[in-house]
């Protein structure tokens, strides 16, 4: 079992001068914090013009800076839009690798294609056909990785002559690639194209084991094709998180943003929202008990905590918020589910530098330790037990191409006038 932190940026109104830039140093200090305390991935999401839920539109600068901050955390872009109207496939490619380079080989790259129409519409993406730009986005990346020199595309959505790309990434063939999930469907697709799957659907332990059952299924099969040149075979669940000795302080520090990351995610994919009209903090407020965010629920008062929220149908909602022992349990049933990696949002809504840091020391001194002993030696397993799957998925993959004769570049056929 490996463990993240997992960076929206969120930025609730009202905004006080001088707050996004606090926002963002807060975040650096917590991430050099956990790098020395031992957890394994940070992950850094790319969003546009999502006020409040969101304000990280630029993830490879604060990953660049992270990585100046940082020894050995691993840096994960998860995910980044490669739509070719969002982000270019050479810039990605450029981006990434400089990014390898600066930190000694530490990048994970997850992709994604965009959702919300905030977004989608914003860059001019039809929703129709960003499944297919994603596809081709990420062959022609990870094209651009392995070709020197990149031999062109002329594809349906990138349309490229050959090119020089530099720099080339550390990581050989190229960063580990994973895939932003958020539906059973979507971790299908994650399987058949050898990538890591990003679950973002705050699934309970019992129902990842379903789901990570059937990943790594097609990883093993005949349907697994991989997208790029190598096959990721991971599978990571994103929860809430805050810890306290006591588990009232727990809740009182960190179920409201909890909350708000819930309410602000489907504020956004499923509701109307007016530019420069919509303050999405009073939004929650007004609108929480309605739509099933009541606070009331996850507080204990004398019964079993895990119990109510299971019959509430809440028990994604509380996430890994309470107690070292509680978190230490429910991250047990991840493992026992075969999840490889939790990842922990702790930056959400209102919530607190200082908490975030405490929470994080102590799931340090308290938890991490009882998963660390023998991780390496499940890690190896794993690998070996997937070693001749993945080699006959990547013989199902077309190889990367060699320029049959130098290519000149004509000015004017491919500037014009």
């Amino acid at each position: 079992m490996r463990f993240g932190l997992f960076y929206e940026h969120q930025h609730p109104r009202p905004w006080a001068e001088g707050s996004e830039r606090k926002l963002l140093t807060d975040a650096l200090d917590q991430i050099e914090l956990a790098d020395r305390l031992g957890f394994d991935y940070v992950w850094e999401v790319e969003h546009h013009f999502l006020s409040e839920y969101s304000h990280s539109s630029a993830p490879e600068v604060f990953l660049g800076a992270a990585s100046q901050r940082t020894r050995d955390i691993r840096l994960g872009h998860g995910i980044m839009h490669v739509p070719p109207q969002v982000n270019h496939p050479a810039r990605i490619a450029e981006r990434i690798a400089t990014l390898d380079l600066l930190s000694g080989g530490r990048v994970e790259f997850g992709t994604g294609e965009g959702a919300s129409a905030a977004e989608l519409g914003g860059f001019g993406v039809e929703r129709a056909r960003k499944h297919d730009m994603w596809a081709e986005a990420v062959d022609v990346v990870t094209r651009m990785f392995v070709e020197d020199p990149f031999c062109g595309w002329q594809g349906e959505y990138v349309r490229m002559p050959p090119r020089e790309i530099h720099p080339k990434p550390v990581q050989k063939p190229h960063p580990p690639l994973w895939m932003a999930c958020s539906r059973r469907e979507s971790l299908k697709v994650a399987a058949q194209n050898g990538l890591g799957a990003l679950s973002f659907s705050f699934i309970e332990p019992e129902q990842a084991a379903q789901w990570v059952d059937e990943y790594y299924r097609i990883i093993a099969s005949e349907e697994c094709v991989p997208r790029g040149f190598s096959v990721n075979p991971n599978f990571a669940v994103v929860l809430p998180m805050m810890l306290h000795e006591d588990e009232e302080t727990a809740i009182d520090r960190g179920i409201d943003g909890a909350h708000f990351f819930g309410f602000s995610l489907a504020h956004y994919y499923y509701e109307k929202h007016v530019v420069g009209g919509t303050v999405l903090w009073d939004e929650f407020q007004a609108r929480r008990a309605e739509l099933g965010f009541v606070r009331d629920l996850v507080r204990a008062d004398g019964q079993d905590l895990a119990v109510r929220l299971l019959e509430e149908g809440l028990g994604s909602l509380r996430g890994a918020i309470g107690t070292p022992d509680q978190v230490h349990d429910l991250v047990r049933r991840y493992e026992a589910a075969g999840v490889d990696q939790v990842i922990f949002v702790l930056q959400a809504g209102r919530n607190r530098h200082e908490d975030i840091c405490e929470s994080i020391e102590l799931f340090s001194k308290k938890v991490l330790p009882r998963f660390a002993e023998d991780r390496d030696a499940k890690d190896e397993a794993r690998r070996r037990r997937l070693a001749e799957p993945v080699e006959r998925a990547l013989a199902r993959r077309s190889a990367a191409r060699v320029l049959a004769e130098p290519y000149q570049i004509d000015e004017a056929a491919e500037v014009g006038p």
